[in-house]
């Protein structure tokens, strides 16, 4: 198998955060630098200039995404230190013309840049025979978020041109290999290495893994068990990160302590105490699902306790909600149980029926609506529209990586206001 280049993209917007986390990559393995679209966008050409003094004999690609005065752009990152520089494919044919002359004229390459391009293969065609030197099968982060593979994009390329094929978007150690042996010249990681706190291990993991001619991507899980996965990775303080600070269910407590559920929502409509409905769901609720149960916020009557608990926890159910109250709660602490509620009372209801099972309920003044993706943890419960849970469980994982290479960084001597650069930042 062919030796693929490792391009690791800074996509970030500190310059200084970005120096360290290139050096700790190219010790790691990677072959060349990307000066991503963000850091150019913060940094302007001073990015590519201090790229190029830390890092005289490495590539350094500059990530333009130009689309407009293709001759301009060149000009200002090939005199800054670059050696390959993206453009949109979907740019005007002239302006990808113009972009070519330059690029000879400064002694650089030009890559282009796939993403959003409605017919990859004829665009890759055309890009070619103008003189671009690199295709990049390209699919971006929120593209990646609602569930669109590179891979899938690189496959469609492969024996249709003659030009050296990059990929980027979502790889990881897992699908590197795979993006060689489907014949990725270039390898881009972004995001899986930078936001990494082992920026040298991680890079290492996927040069191991583009080297390799065993190793394979594992096979895809089904939709909701792929989504249920990514949720018990992340916390509700990342869901709700992802969410633009949407989502909580306030006032909940996990009344277990450390314990961790994630699970499409059986709601449950009943009022004041009256246990029957919330009982009569765990016969419909299926494994690994969430009850959650609206008692209309009452916390002098509980609708819930030990045997119900008991009931879900033979059953598979993997947690429950209720916006009221709860008892027999040394009894329920013993199970360990995903347990979240308003209070806790020894009163209980009666089971008249009152109610509804799996309609659309208010819950901590969310609604809810049945197939809902409900999270919960010690910092609270947050709610997940099913239409969105995909995408919503890979934005949250993203938040748990910026956090951890932050965290690292904290680790290591820094402040999170010197590693935000909050100053800079603030609203002017």
């Amino acid at each position: 198998m062919k030796k693929a280049i490792l391009q690791v993209a800074l996509d970030l917007l500190e310059l200084k955060r970005a120096v360290q986390i290139a050096k700790e990559a190219i010790s790691g393995g990677a072959d060349w630098i990307e000066a991503g679209t963000p850091l150019i966008k913060s940094e302007g050409m001073q990015a590519i200039r201090a790229l190029r003094e830390q890092f005289p004999n490495t590539v350094l690609v500059a990530d333009m995404k130009i689309a407009d005065t293709g001759s301009m752009e060149v000009e200002m990152a090939a005199k800054a230190g670059a050696n390959i520089i993206c453009i949109l494919a979907d740019a005007d044919d002239a302006v990808i013309a113009e972009a070519v002359r330059s690029s000879r004229l400064y002694g650089t390459k030009l890559m282009a840049d796939l993403i959003n391009v409605p017919d990859p293969v004829s665009r890759a065609r055309a890009l070619e025979a103008i003189g671009v030197d690199i295709i990049a099968a390209h699919v971006g982060i929120d593209q990646q978020m609602i569930g669109k593979d590179s891979l899938e994009l690189l496959k469609t390329l492969q024996g249709e041109i003659h030009i050296p094929v990059a990929v980027a978007g979502g790889l990881n150690a897992a699908t590197a290999c795979d993006a060689v042996h489907h014949g990725a010249d270039i390898v881009i990681i972004g995001g899986w290495i930078v936001r990494s706190a082992d920026i040298t291990g991680s890079t290492e993991l996927i040069r191991h893994s583009m080297d390799s001619s065993s190793l394979k991507a594992p096979e895809k899980k089904g939709l909701d068990e792929e989504i249920q996965s990514l949720l018990m990775q992340v916390s509700t303080p990342n869901i709700s990160d992802a969410m633009h600070r949407k989502g909580a269910l306030p006032g909940l407590v996990s009344l277990c302590g450390d314990v961790k559920m994630a699970g499409k929502a059986v709601t449950v409509h009943t009022i004041a105490g009256d246990w029957a409905k919330p009982v009569e769901a765990i016969e419909i609720a299926e494994c690994g699902t969430v009850l959650v149960i609206n008692n209309d916020a009452c916390v002098n009557v509980a609708p819930w306790g030990e045997l119900a608990t008991l009931s879900c926890l033979k059953k598979g159910i993997a947690g429950v909600v209720i916006d009221g109250a709860v008892r027999d709660i040394d009894d329920i602490r013993a199970m360990k149980f995903p347990l979240f509620a308003r209070a806790i009372v020894p009163n209980a209801g009666e089971p008249k029926g009152f109610g509804e099972i799996n309609a659309e309920i208010q819950c901590c003044g969310q609604y809810i609506h049945p197939g809902d993706w409900i999270v919960g943890d010690e910092s609270g419960v947050v709610v997940i529209p099913r239409e969105r849970a995909y995408e919503i469980a890979r934005r949250a994982l993203e938040v748990k990586k910026t956090e951890a290479r932050i965290r690292e960084e904290i680790r290591r001597g820094s402040t999170l206001s010197a590693v935000s650069e909050l100053i800079k930042w603030e609203k002017k």
